[in-house]
């Protein structure tokens, strides 16, 4: 299959080929990919198929750069996520539910995304996709006419690509760098509730699934990398960082952001007739954030009817202090207590990790001191 581009648009000649001769694990349907493209549409097709398979409910990931922004399954579409993209969240089908949840987890860095569902792509979701900044999207099959609809988003450019529910992997799996050859064998561990140890309590069923989907996210977000989760979506993902306790902060930053969505202050920012979504998304962040320029002050006030209200320090506190039942997932050991009391910050009640680090007591207590469930996989994955 010939690629339009390798990662940058200089390097040319680019192309796909399967390994086992004949058989490919997606089928390109219509579009021209690009290297990174491709890498998107692998990626998020082996998210969305374990964490489906893990959790019996469909599975969506919002994908850029090779890593997810956000990921989850099938479940309720809460009054902000129904109102940004203006949908009845009791009337939202199972797979467009998914997309939405998993779109909602950071919607700033979803904006030219690459989609990836765990089932096929049904007429709700489909209409959604047109409306939406997405760049292409992989999944096990299309109802009729979705295709079609779909070939015609961005001016005929929109990818869209059909993957094998039925592929194995090859057992050995390599790559070529700087002339060199790298070859390992395929990680078959299979995610399920059995990997969850935990030595003095009982995780809730709830807490097994987010942890179990947190799993499935970070087995494909480049490493080092955290997630935080809670009811079946991701919150924050932190990805690509050399030091895990910034993959923490990040993540839990993104949380916070998710979470300080929900709050009065800033529902209440009632936008001009014409704002595009993305938009209004990007000013609520930015309120939310705080730290304005002054050239953003001024046009945040030009993309307002009403003028905004304040949201101050004490009030963001103790808003975050209400977000409570979240799930934490490392993918590989946290290596200091500091993980968990900045993961304490934003409402983490269960900790999934691989154990094993030097320091590995001073985590446990950690976790006992903030009322934290603490899960050891005995399992890292590392993606790179």
């Amino acid at each position: 299959m010939k690629l339009r581009y390798g990662i940058n648009p200089q390097q040319e000649a680019a192309h796909a080929a399967p390994v086992m001769p004949g058989r490919w694990p997606v089928r390109l349907v219509h579009g021209e990919p690009s290297f990174i493209n491709m890498l998107d549409a692998l990626n998020g097709w082996q998210l969305v198929r374990e964490a489906g398979q893990a959790l019996g409910r469909p599975a969506a990931a919002s994908f850029k750069h090779v890593s997810p922004a956000g990921a989850a399954v099938s479940g309720a579409i809460d009054e902000v996520t129904a109102e940004l993209y203006g949908v009845a969240g009791h009337e939202v089908g199972a797979l467009a539910s998914a997309y939405l949840r998993a779109r909602d987890a950071d919607p700033k860095s979803s904006y030219g995304d690459f989609a990836a569902v765990s089932h096929p792509v049904d007429d709700e979701l489909a209409e959604l996709l047109v409306g939406m900044v997405c760049d292409g999207i992989v999944a096990p099959g299309y109802a009729p006419g979705t295709v079609e609809r779909l070939s015609r988003k961005k001016s005929g450019r929109f990818l869209i690509m059909e993957a094998d529910d039925g592929f194995v992997s090859p057992r050995e799996e390599a790559r070529e760098v700087f002339g060199l050859r790298l070859a390992q064998q395929h990680d078959e561990v299979e995610l399920s509730a059995s990997l969850l140890h935990v030595a003095d309590d009982v995780l809730p069923e709830t807490a097994v699934a987010d942890l179990l989907l947190g799993l499935a996210v970070l087995r494909y977000t480049q490493s080092n990398s955290v997630c935080y989760l809670r009811g079946g979506m991701t919150l924050g993902i932190g990805a690509g960082q050399q030091s895990r306790v910034d993959c923490t902060r990040l993540a839990g930053a993104k949380a916070d952001t998710w979470w300080i969505r929900r709050h009065p202050s800033v529902r209440a920012l009632s936008f001009r007739p014409g704002i595009r979504r993305q938009d209004r998304i990007n000013w609520q962040i930015r309120f939310i954030e705080g730290d304005l320029t002054s050239e953003e002050t001024r046009r945040l006030a030009e993309a307002l009817s009403t003028p905004a209200g304040e949201l101050t320090a004490d009030e963001r506190a103790q808003w975050i202090q209400r977000l409570d039942r979240v799930a934490f997932a490392s993918d590989g050991a946290l290596p200091f207590r500091d993980n968990v009391d900045h993961a304490h910050r934003h409402g983490v009640e269960y900790i999934a990790e691989p154990g094993g680090s030097i320091r590995s007591d001073e985590v446990e207590e950690a976790c006992r001191v903030h009322g934290i469930t603490l899960a050891r996989t005995g399992l890292r994955l590392f993606h790179h």
